[in-house]
C-alpha cells in the first residue's frame, strides 16, 4: 500500500486530529511542530513564540481512499482562514494557519484551493492563510498525540473555545 504526507497547521494541534483521524483513508496523524528554526523543538520552547515553529498536524493517509484535494477541503473546514495570526483563542505565530506543500503537485492543489475559497464569497475578509514549503516535522510530546481520546474534557474546552462556533457559522451551511 503507498501511502502519501500531508501537513496543515491551523491552531491548536490538539483540535486538527479529530477531523482527519476519523475519515476514511488516513492511516495516522501526528500533532507535531514544523516550519522554524530550532532542531527537535519541545512544546515549551515552542509556545514562547521564539522557534518560528507552527503547531501542525502530519497526516499519514491512503491516496486511494481519500485524495490530497479532500484533504485540503477537510482542513478549510477547520479553520479561520481570514486571521493570519492565530485560531481562536490561540493568538501567535505558532497558532497560524499554514499549509505545508510537500511538493508541486500539493503545492498546486492548495493554490487553486485557496483561490477558489476566495473567489466563493463565504467570507468578507481576504483569505490569508499561506501555503509554504514544508520543512522538518518534529512530532509533539506524546501527551499531546490524540489528545481528543486522552483527555476528552479538556479537548472539550478547548473546541469551544470559538473554532465550534465558527465552524458551525462558516462551514455547515
Amino acid at each position: 500500500m503507498k501511502t502519501e504526507t500531508a501537513i496543515f497547521a491551523g491552531g491548536c494541534f490538539w483540535c486538527m486530529v479529530k477531523p482527519f483521524d476519523t475519515y476514511p483513508g488516513i492511516k495516522k496523524v501526528i500533532s507535531g511542530y514544523t516550519g522554524g528554526h530550532t532542531i527537535a523543538p519541545t512544546y515549551e520552547e515552542v509556545k514562547t513564540q521564539t522557534t518560528g515553529h507552527t503547531e501542525a498536524v502530519l497526516i499519514e493517509f491512503d491516496p486511494t481512499i481519500v485524495s490530497y484535494e479532500q484533504l485540503v477541503e477537510i482542513y478549510w473546514n477547520q479553520t479561520d482562514p481570514t486571521d493570519a495570526m492565530g485560531q481562536f483563542q490561540d493568538r501567535g505565530d505558532s497558532y497560524r494557519p499554514v499549509i505545508f506543500v510537500q511538493n508541486e503537485e500539493q503545492r498546486a492543489i492548495a493554490l487553486a484551493s485557496r483561490k477558489a475559497l476566495q473567489e466563493s464569497g463565504r467570507f468578507e475578509k481576504p483569505i490569508v492563510t499561506q501555503i509554504e514549503t514544508a520543512k522538518p516535522f518534529y512530532p509533539a510530546e506524546d501527551y499531546h498525540q490524540d489528545f481528543y481520546k486522552k483527555d476528552p474534557v479538556r479537548f472539550e474546552l478547548e473546541e469551544n473555545s470559538g473554532r465550534k462556533a465558527f465552524i458551525e457559522k462558516y462551514w455547515q451551511n
